[in-house]
């Protein structure tokens, strides 16, 4: 522990001269958020035109009629207007709020607000909850209209959206519900395990971390989503049979089956597993299992084991560890900068002994550049996972000695063309669009990929023979 804390005082040594030289931190926030906003904008003006295109690409021209083709480019043209606007309309709100001193204002505001209960400022971490519920409130306003507008207009045009204005707004009070009952005592014991640690504070803020992810692992199956959707044991029948059959094989620790009420709010599709370790849940939507055969949506749930017995999930779980420490290791530099708060328009008085949540949160305004390089290198990660998991579903045959499933390539690949001209997703796709803002391989190149592996094996399979 002594090695690890005198590496992170080199650190702080190295990072010095965010205390000492003068910086304009908030034209370096406002220079890189918007660059990061504009290249995002580019990244869509590269893509738009794609969306003009009258035929699908070659590898799915047997599988998808004029028809549908035409209502995904639609989907996708509309979708790519919306994003271009929001994205600089939400850039420029966040702009408005750092050149006009808004976080300084939440503080201020946080503190007259604790004191009408006659507490004062020494009392940082009640100020730290009344400024995120001031601040919270400030940036979601703007959001209810563009929420709105999305669900009512841009899905209800295309056939998605089954969620009534009633059920808008009470998603809408519960996610804020959610988000105070659980993020407020978060932020509490997170302000308080960083100020009882002093500057030895990174390991345990970890430790701390970790262990509120895996409680809501925990939690969130069994409180918070039965809030939103109905989760139901998977009636029995032939995909019940099917997925119970596959888990047992594979020695996946299956607990619970549920089929989840997606179309009470929407008909795009999907299933997935969550759970500890040697408790695990999988997820089935309603719409999937509506729109797709039995032994599709089991290739469905192959590859989603794939990613289970990889450890896919484990090892981003790591990846996030080590980012998550790298930006905890660089912060206390821009703690202990009276100057750095000054640059936003914070008061001397609260500068000389700057508030852990404003310091943090600024902080992060000031990674904006470097955490969009980091999401392109995590996509890619992302990507290879996916690859892996579905030449996991075409070798399952292989693993479990069960010729039965030796076309599991074949039924995977029917399954994902049925998502995607379900779901209405964009079938042409531009290649940095895509490792910018894509966590899975397009579709284009999984069928691809997918038909080479199950190629290979069935050239070894002649071999064989």
């Amino acid at each position: 522990m002594d090695l690890l804390h005198s590496q992170l005082a080199v650190l702080q040594q190295k990072l010095s001269f965010v205390a000492t030289d003068p910086i304009d931190w908030k034209f370096y926030v406002q220079a890189f958020s918007w660059g990061v906003t504009l290249f995002e904008s580019y990244l869509l003006l590269r893509q738009y035109p794609l969306y003009s295109k009258t035929a699908p690409p070659e590898v799915l021209a047997n599988h998808i009629d004029a028809e549908a083709f035409t209502k995904s480019q639609n989907y996708g043209k509309d979708k790519a207007k919306f994003s271009l606007v929001t994205g600089l309309f939400k850039q420029a709100i966040d702009s408005a709020m750092l050149h006009y001193g808004l976080y300084a204002f939440a503080w201020d505001m946080g503190g007259r607000t604790i004191a009408y209960f006659g507490y004062g400022s020494e009392y940082e971490i009640l100020q730290s909850l009344a400024f995120a519920i001031v601040l919270f409130v400030i940036s979601s306003i703007p959001s209810i209209p563009l929420s709105a507008y999305q669900t009512f207009v841009l899905e209800e045009k295309h056939g998605f959206n089954k969620t009534t204005p009633t059920l808008f707004v009470t998603d809408l009070l519960k996610s804020w519900a959610i988000g105070f009952v659980i993020g407020m005592p978060f932020l509490a014991a997170f302000l308080y395990v960083f100020g009882w640690a002093g500057d030895r504070f990174v390991p345990w803020l970890m430790a701390f971390l970790l262990a509120f992810q895996i409680i809501m692992v925990i939690i969130y199956p069994t409180v918070i989503q039965p809030l939103f959707n109905k989760l139901s044991p998977l009636k029995e029948g032939e995909l019940r049979t099917r997925t119970e059959s596959l888990a047992t094989k594979l020695k996946f620790p299956l607990k619970h089956l549920y089929e989840i009420d997606g179309s009470k709010r929407s008909s795009h599709s999907n299933a997935y597993f969550f759970g500890l370790p040697w408790s695990k849940h999988i997820v089935i939507f309603d719409t999937l299992i509506k729109e797709s055969k039995p032994d599709e949506v089991e290739a469905v749930l192959a590859h989603e084991l794939g990613h289970w017995y990889y450890m896919h999930p484990t090892k981003l779980l790591c990846v996030s560890q080590v980012h998550i420490f790298t930006i905890l290791a660089m912060f206390p530099a821009f703690l202990h900068a009276p100057q750095f708060l000054r640059a936003f328009d914070f008061s001397d008085a609260v500068s000389v002994n700057p508030p852990t949540i404003v310091a943090f949160l600024l902080f992060q305004m000031i990674l904006s550049p470097l955490e969009a390089v980091i999401g392109i290198a995590l996509n890619f990660l992302s990507r290879q996972f996916e690859w892996e998991a579905d030449r996991f579903a075409c070798e399952i045959q292989e693993r479990l000695s069960a010729p039965e499933m030796r076309d599991m390539g074949e039924r995977l690949s029917r399954a994902l063309i049925t998502l995607h001209v379900k779901n209405l997703s964009t079938l042409w796709v531009d290649w940095l669009y895509s490792a910018y803002h894509h966590s899975h391989p397009t579709l284009t190149e999984r069928l691809k990929a997918l038909q080479a592996f199950q190629s290979k094996m069935d050239s070894a399979a002649k071999k064989e023979l």
